[in-house]
């Protein structure tokens, strides 16, 4: 990618991004995590959004990618404000599409509820509001509790996945499922593999139940995994994305 940019936020903290101006309602792609905006899905939505002249924004938290600081120090909170930030400096009083892949999907949410009447829509990718809870067993809980780092095994890449207590905390804090109501009205477009070993399909289900909104479709790919980059699977983000009206 040749079109990286940075955007300085307080604290000296550099956050990389790339950003396409154009049509809206713009697209804002968040990655999962420890994932960045180099992604397949990020780069497709991206390159789709560029050839049909539309804004779009794609960004690294910090401590991830090509973006400063320690992937230690980051939070749903931290990234959140990140997010918000970024989407005031480039797309200013703009509607906003979220588009969120796993962790993301959480993130989205969570931005949106923020966003308020800017929120045009949602797109979520294996979305995975509240893994703090559901994600870790008794024993994991009882670590993260004492101020522990725990490590897991990670599928995708040759280090072990760490979760830092710091930001299993802060997820604890922004749980959303149990209460049954996240007041979000706009459309909301959820795509989910079956075969996903790391987030249920049934998760999926239960948060289109606890959305508000009455415009919820969720899209369920039998043999698809987690991490839903096969060309086909692309195909069918970007097609969902589309579906979307126009606000």
């Amino acid at each position: 990618m040749q079109d990286i940019h940075y955007h300085l936020m307080p604290g000296d903290v550099r956050i990389a991004y790339r950003f396409t101006p154009g049509a809206g309602p713009a697209i804002v792609f968040l990655p999962g995590y420890m994932s960045d905006m180099a992604g397949g899905k990020a780069c497709a939505v991206f390159d789709r959004a560029k050839e049909q002249g539309r804004a779009c924004l794609l960004l690294d938290y910090s401590g991830c990618g090509e973006s400063s600081g320690q992937f230690a120090d980051g939070s749903l909170s931290r990234w959140k404000g990140e997010v918000l930030a970024m989407i005031a400096t480039f797309l200013p009083d703009r509607d906003v599409v979220l588009a969120g892949s796993s962790m993301g999907g959480w993130l989205m949410l969570l931005a949106g509820l923020a966003l308020g009447e800017r929120l045009a829509g949602l797109v979520g990718i294996a979305p995975a509001p509240d893994f703090t809870d559901w994600g870790y067993d008794a024993e994991q809980k009882a670590a993260l509790q004492t101020g522990q780092t725990i490590f897991e095994d990670n599928p995708y890449g040759p280090e072990p996945t760490p979760t830092h207590a710091a930001f299993w905390a802060d997820g604890q804090d922004n749980l959303l499922l149990d209460a049954g109501d996240i007041a979000i009205i706009c459309p909301v477009r959820i795509l989910q593999g079956q075969q996903d070993p790391d987030v249920p399909w049934q998760t999926s289900l239960k948060l289109a139940e606890a959305l508000r909104s009455d415009d919820v479709q969720v899209t369920l790919v039998k043999d698809g995994d987690h991490r839903l980059s096969r060309d086909g699977d692309i195909a069918l983000l970007l097609r969902l994305i589309a579906s979307l009206p126009a606000k």
